[in-house]
């Protein structure tokens, strides 16, 4: 390809990045760094009255959370700025008047009543949608009715007005979509589109390709929910004479609630218990918040990893991919057509893949900061030791403290159910005998060591060892599962294993 790839992700700092949104500057990303492009970040802030403080920011840390920062942005400007449409609204008008003269828009001086009551006489005359179109724009008070001194009239006294995109009445639309081939719609289903509203600013159709057009976009890579807009962009590009550098379209399948019925909202992440936002939000005006997977305990490459398969897959049996080798795999032509589930299991399940992946010393560190905010300091060497047992058992980084903490904390209290089930006579007389036989020992002790002993010890009373192994775990971990026991006895040393068994049988007498 000639010319460089230009893709662009053109949020509304309206509240928070839902990961369909997250997931379309993704396949941007991954496209354009496949072909050795641009990705821009365009803010489209055009109406005002929906634009919430913090948003932007919001956006901006999300995505230099999950590594995919643009390469021109609102904070890494290029040569095609300004990046936020606010700020490039005195350019706008221009370019809806000289639609206005080429006989392609019209100036539309309709009221807020006048347009209820169109539409009142639509619903009663049962038309199943109502709007302003081909047809009932010649009913209403608009530069197409009026004659040339009326209008010139309301625009010196300052009427309020809009312009209007004006739509033919039997004109086919085609649109050739990367995703789901070519598209064909007949504009007698189009309405005539608002194109800058009475306060002066431009609406999505007008601003989006307006500014796709001077930032050199060469493909627009969006969600499903912008297919039906498509067919007006097209004769937009062809009424503004840029159909020979109209940029390629692919429109992304919809992000499904786990049982497919429907678009994933917050509300079913609510429902289910899983986050739909990539990082927390607080809008600190009203008070709302939302969670996010970054502080739910997913790892950025793993929930990438994740997102990326929510739509496209590589064609073969992987599922493991660094963000390089997304790049290298990534196609448009594997993005389906149908929407996608979206399954948080699988989502945990990438992150337990990426968590085994890490290093022992790396995994340390979440144990070593996870004891310190619990006040207890933990020696690197023994935060590795920890790790190496529980690794295969977590989730989420924090699940590594939690899941290990017994090791460097003494159970204060005994799962009241296991004890009733196994703390028995039994127990209590090998457990006796074993701390009795740690107490006097003064030799090498490692997980091999420690079950010969234990093994012994019960051989030693006539007492089967798997009758009482619960009971064992019981009282030096507080709980009856959990990883290797003989590894957290050679973790723990002798004397800390005799210590807590003396502890144990002590407190447990009386369910005994």
């Amino acid at each position: 390809m000639s010319k460089e790839v230009r893709v662009r992700f053109a949020p509304s700092p309206t509240g928070p990045l839902h990961i369909g949104g997250v997931r379309t500057a993704l396949y941007n990303y991954l496209f354009a760094k496949k072909m050795g492009g641009k990705f821009l970040l365009r803010i489209e802030d055009t109406d005002q009255t929906r634009f919430v403080p913090g948003a932007e920011e919001y956006i901006q840390e999300s995505l230099a959370w999950l590594g995919i920062s643009p390469d021109e942005s609102p904070w890494n400007p290029g040569d095609c700025g300004p990046y936020r449409q606010s700020e490039r609204k005195p350019s706008y008008m221009q370019y809806a008047l000289d639609l206005v003269e080429a006989g392609h828009a019209y100036y539309a001086f309709d009221t807020s009543e006048e347009l209820e009551a169109m539409r009142e006489r639509l619903e009663a005359a049962r038309v199943v949608q109502p709007q302003y179109n081909n047809i009932t724009r010649t009913q209403m008070k608009n530069s197409l009715t009026l004659s040339e001194d009326e209008v010139k009239a309301k625009l010196a006294a300052g009427e309020p007005y809009v312009i209007r995109v004006k739509i033919p009445r039997n004109e086919e639309v085609r649109l050739n979509d990367m995703i789901r081939g070519w598209v064909m719609v007949h504009t007698s289903t189009l309405d005539d589109k608002v194109l800058m509203k009475s306060d002066g600013m431009p609406t999505y159709h007008l601003a989006n390709i307006v500014d796709d057009h001077l930032m050199n976009i060469t493909h627009v890579i969006r969600g499903e929910e912008w297919l039906p807009s498509a067919p007006l962009h097209v004769l937009l590009y062809k009424y503004f004479g840029w159909e020979d550098t109209m940029p390629e379209f692919a429109h992304l399948p919809l992000l499904l609630k786990p049982d497919g019925n429907g678009k994933l909202s917050k509300r079913d992440g609510d429902k289910l218990g899983f986050p739909v936002f990539p990082i927390n939000w607080e809008n600190k005006e009203n008070g709302e918040t939302a969670a996010g997977f970054r502080e739910q305990g997913y790892l950025p490459d793993a929930f990438l990893n994740f997102l990326s398969f929510l739509g496209w897959n590589p064609g073969d049996e992987r599922e493991i991919f660094s963000l390089e080798e997304l790049i290298k795999a990534f196609s448009v032509e594997r993005i389906g057509k149908s929407g996608t589930k979206f399954d948080i299991a699988k989502a945990k399940w990438y992150n337990e893949q990426y968590l085994r992946a890490k290093s022992n010393p790396e995994l340390a560190e979440y144990v070593i900061s996870g004891a310190s905010a619990d006040g207890i300091t933990i020696l690197p060497e023994t935060a590795e030791a920890i790790v190496s047992l529980t690794k295969e058992r977590v989730t989420f980084p924090a699940d590594l403290w939690q899941e290990c903490k017994f090791v460097v904390t003494s159970p204060a209290e005994f799962d009241e159910a296991i004890a009733s089930k196994r703390w028995n006579a039994d127990a209590v007389t090998v457990l006796t005998a074993y701390a009795e036989l740690l107490e006097g020992y003064t030799g090498a002790y490692d997980a091999e060591k420690a079950k010969a002993m234990l093994g012994e010890t019960a051989e030693a009373k006539e007492i089967k060892l798997g009758k009482v192994m619960q009971a064992v775990r019981l009282a030096i971990t507080g709980v009856g599962v959990g990883p290797d026991l003989m590894e957290i006895f050679a973790i723990l040393g002798t004397e800390e294993v005799a210590k807590r068994i003396r502890f144990a049988l002590a407190s447990l007498e009386v369910i005994g």
